[in-house]
């Protein structure tokens, strides 16, 4: 009888022992980016990630825990077959789940969720674009290799443990109730919470709280959360979020929008809207950055740059349509990943062409369908979409397709030939060179020791020359409009862990056809504020935009908010407040009112995941 339990509690505990045994694996190839830690730290991180460690071991636990209960009472192969294939199929999971998580979190800052499988089957080579050669050859060897070595550690200790033979109907029912009895660890408690992330939450340091989850639950709680949005984040009753976010979204009481200065000198201009990938205020000097995309800063110097701008997400998927569709970014999912969604979300170019007569062009070096970003701009109303596929093999040089010169020549190619058009014209370039493995035609002395820098440069040498070739055409300049912003938050520096601070990005508005003195604008924004902005520059109303605020109406309450996995941000000119999704606890609090600003963050968020289960 004791033989079939013990074999019960034997995968139980290996699986634990694997997922312990993980923890300070993770913790030293990620030590430097953990700060001063103690000793005492790397067994509170083990301490406090034991609960959802024992919560996946159940779950693994489980088949092999039937079919043992099963087994003691047949005689057969079949016993056997079925324990080698789980087995093999378990440690081939927690192989590429382990091997996945340790090599992206250097690059996302947040345990495994289904972001990467979502880009992996929307488009392979794309997904694969940010990885070497070599990282990916010993990635996939220490997949092989970690899998087999769990493989044997299981199969072997189960096998000394197997029944032999067929055993009384107690062993049976002992089994079954053992089985039973997983599922405590499984749910975390007997009371009405149940396991979560939040569970791994024990430190200030942000570092030691990700190193305490499990990567499998990580993923396994991200994919259980991709539906069913009206039942996340519910922190009010659906008619007290709705009134604050409408006391948010209503008139502060200021002069009214109909007296604000024509933005534009002309009705209706030619609309350039530049997205850099990964750029960041840091970047700049205007912003109190570096100086490393000094064209960009000098632009800003000759037109609008907006100082207290934020980006909505941290991916692009999440990000394109923050500014395009002024909906903000989610924490744990991408409105990009539902076709149906992105065909009835609010689209700011479909808008610029059914108010006002625009044609419509997207550039992209790289592939379109990666993140199923073709069909939401198909859905968006773009006619034209450049892509790698319309460049010549010969300039698909980058691991993501054609560099962003390459990029930006094609743009100016069709600049000019349409430069007699009856129509105005949107057009909207998204760069992706600065993007891992930051490998680019351009070699800017001052960054000889930093890809990373020099990729940016590069970038914004791209850009800038772009650009002074619009100014160097003055019938062109003179009806034109430049808008730049990244696709989300800055990659540079490395591991900022402030979010407040990794979010903050430029925003750069400039062109002969813009009607304001160079200079800063100090007004609090994100991302889904541009759609707002330009639409009523246009005269185009824009208030079926629910989530975008013209960042000229005095009238209007300016606010950032912004999002990541396991993060959402409120920011207003008094106010700053940063929560921990996971743990439910403020990250940040800064100014008069935390409290209201912490309520306003929940409130949104609230509405965002509404609006998405209504799309």
């Amino acid at each position: 009888m004791l033989k079939p339990i013990a074999r019960i509690a034997a995968f139980f505990g290996i699986y634990l022992l694997i997922f312990i045994i993980l923890k300070p694996a993770f913790m030293a190839v990620y030590h430097s980016a953990m700060g001063e830690i103690s000793l005492a730290d790397w067994f509170r991180v083990i301490w406090h990630g034991l609960p959802m460690d024992c919560s996946m071991a159940g779950y693994l636990t489980l088949i092999p825990a039937l079919i043992t209960a099963i087994g003691i009472s047949v005689k057969g192969r079949w016993f056997k077959i079925a324990n080698r294939i789980y087995i093999s199929l378990t440690a081939a999971i927690i192989s590429v789940v382990t091997v996945t998580d340790m090599a992206l979190y250097g690059y996302w800052n947040f345990r495994l969720d289904t972001t990467p499988f979502f880009y992996f089957f929307s488009a392979p080579s794309s997904a694969l674009a940010s990885v070497s050669a070599w990282t990916a050859v010993l990635g996939f060897a220490a997949c092989i290799m970690f899998a087999i070595a769990i493989y044997a550690l299981i199969s072997r200790t189960a096998d000394r443990i197997a029944p032999n033979s067929p055993t009384p109907i107690s062993s049976t029912i002992a089994s079954l109730v053992l089985t039973a009895a997983l599922f405590i660890p499984i749910r975390g408690s007997l009371t009405v919470s149940t396991m979560n992330l939040s569970r791994s939450y024990f430190s200030q340091n942000q570092r030691l709280n990700h190193a305490a989850i499990n990567p499998l639950f990580s993923l396994m709680y991200s994919a259980t959360h991709q539906s069913d949005f009206s039942s996340q984040f519910r922190y009010f009753d659906n008619e007290k979020a709705d009134l604050i976010f409408t006391e948010l979204s209503a008139s502060s009481g200021c002069r009214q929008n109909d007296s604000i200065p024509p933005l534009f000198k002309i009705e209706h201009p030619d609309v350039y809207i530049i997205i850099l990938e990964s750029f960041s205020a840091h970047l700049m000097p205007s912003l109190g950055g570096e100086p490393i995309a000094t064209g960009l800063d000098s632009l800003a110097q000759h037109g609008l740059l907006f100082s207290n701008f934020y980006a909505s997400g941290a991916r692009t998927d999440r990000a394109i349509p923050a500014i395009l569709s002024g909906f903000p970014a989610q924490p744990t999912t991408s409105l990009m990943k539902f076709a149906k969604k992105i065909e009835n979300v609010e689209s700011l170019p479909r808008t610029m062409r059914d108010n006002a007569g625009y044609k419509m062009s997207y550039y992209y070096g790289g592939d379109a369908n990666f993140t199923n970003m073709l069909a939401y701009l198909v859905s968006s109303g773009f006619e034209n979409i450049i892509s790698d596929k319309d460049f010549p093999i010969n300039m698909r040089t980058s691991k993501w397709g054609a560099h962003d010169h390459v990029v930006f020549d094609k743009a100016w190619t069709d600049v000019v030939a349409d430069s007699a058009s009856e129509h105005p014209i949107l057009r909207v370039i998204q760069t992706s060179s600065s993007h891992e493995p930051f490998e680019v035609p351009f070699a800017d002395p001052r960054f000889a020791d930093s890809d990373r820098k020099n990729a940016f440069a590069y970038a914004d040498h791209a850009a800038t020359a772009f650009i002074d070739s619009l100014y160097s055409s003055p019938d062109l300049w003179s009806r034109s409009i430049v808008i730049i912003t990244p696709d989300h938050y800055g990659v540079y520096p490395e591991n900022i862990d402030n979010p407040l601070d990794r979010h903050h990005v430029p925003l750069v508005m400039t062109g002969g056809a813009l009607n304001r003195t160079p200079g800063i604008v100090t007004t609090v924004g994100d991302q889904t504020a541009i759609a707002a902005t330009l639409l009523s520059a246009l005269g185009i109303d824009a208030s079926h935009f629910k989530y975008s605020r013209n960042l000229f109406d005095p009238s209007r309450h300016h606010y950032a908010f912004f999002s990541e996995p396991g993060m959402a941000a409120f920011v207003t000119d008094s106010d700053s407040v940063a929560i921990n999704l996971d743990a439910d606890k403020l990250l940040i609090y800064q100014g008069t009112d935390p409290e209201s600003a912490t309520e306003r963050c929940k409130a949104i968020l609230q509405s965002i995941y509404n609006s998405l289960s209504e799309l």
